[in-house]
């Protein structure tokens, strides 16, 4: 446990990964801030690795919308993340982000970005933390440590992020750099978030050249969304490549999550949307030398779009997955 806990305080962290990427837009790219032009809000819990001692369970939740006079979206991100035993270690971030709209063809808009945030790292030393010099072979745990807690278990930093988002009523595009100032979050010595780099695309296929209109049972026209994702920071590379069948209100998707020479999980999702309520679900198989012991991940999504204000109905939204 003290090993695995002073390597985080001390060695590059690494950004928590949901594997929804668009239940949680704001978290994947600032630019998705007001694309919808609705106010929205996002929900989403993420449990890694249960089978573990120290697992990961980390919360979001944000709103966006888009605003006329600003020509663009406001967005608010608050995200927590706890590791290790009771959240020994626990990181919460507080974010605003604005993304400007412009058009540059007849069906291509192009959102950019900015975002601020305000970070907090907290260190619970005295209550969960255990270290080799306290165990006693007979009775476990039961001497006091020698090891020397900080100066200060908590901890503040500001940050900064940005993000480009093109689309039209076929595809989607973005760009997004989060860390751009990489503050330092340690507790002994310096060391600094490594900045993170995210480039993601995908688009909708329509199998049936009729948009949306209901059969008997109610289903909408299903959409066939090829994704992918690619994402870098600290050296370590990530790809993400799936597929989405959307056939209103349900939503089913697949996803390979893979690093330069690792394999890493399998992730499975559905979801049901209805009028302007969605949720999701999905379940990370771990296929990595991990795979007997961490137990995957499980994720569940909560949405809600409230309705568009009736100035704003011409407004060009993004159309990609909800989930």
């Amino acid at each position: 446990m003290a090993v695995a806990m002073l390597g985080a305080f001390t060695g590059k962290a690494q950004d928590i990964g949901f594997s929804q990427f668009y239940a949680n837009p704001l978290y994947l790219n600032p630019a998705f801030a007001g694309s919808v032009v609705a106010p929205r809000i996002s929900l989403s819990y993420r449990g890694q690795w249960p089978g573990l001692v120290s697992a990961y369970t980390t919360v979001s939740a944000s709103y966006d919308q888009y605003f006329n006079d600003l020509h663009g979206g406001l967005g608010f991100l608050l995200v927590t993340d706890r590791q290790g035993d009771h959240g020994a270690l626990s990181t919460t971030s507080i974010g605003a982000m604005y993304s400007f709209r412009f058009q540059v063809a007849r069906d291509i808009y192009v959102n950019a970005a900015l975002q601020a945030t305000l970070v907090n790292n907290n260190l619970n030393w005295s209550e969960y933390l255990r270290f080799p010099d306290q165990i006693d072979d007979q009775l476990g745990f039961s001497f006091a440590t020698g090891a020397t807690p900080p100066d200060k278990t908590s901890k503040w930093s500001l940050d900064f992020n940005a993000g480009a988002l093109v689309f039209s009523s076929k595809w989607y595009a973005g760009i997004a750099a989060a860390h751009l100032t990489q503050p330092n979050q340690a507790f002994y010595s310096e060391d600094r978030v490594a900045m993170k780099f995210t480039v993601h695309g995908g688009g909708l296929i329509n199998v049936s050249e009729e948009r949306r209109r209901q059969s008997a049972l109610g289903l909408g026209t299903p959409i066939i969304s090829p994704n992918a994702v690619y994402q870098y920071q600290g050296g370590q590379h990530y790809f993400n490549y799936g597929v989405y069948l959307d056939w209103m209100p349900f939503l089913v998707g697949v996803w390979f999550r893979n690093g330069i020479e690792n394999p890493d999980a399998f992730i499975f999702m559905a979801g049901v949307q209805q009028d302007y309520f969605k949720v999701g679900y999905s379940y990370d198989v771990t296929v990595s030398q991990l795979a007997n012991n961490t137990g995957g991940a499980h994720e569940l999504t909560v949405g809600l779009l409230l309705p568009v204000p009736e100035h704003k109905k011409k407004i060009k939204a993004i159309r990609c997955p909800s989930f």
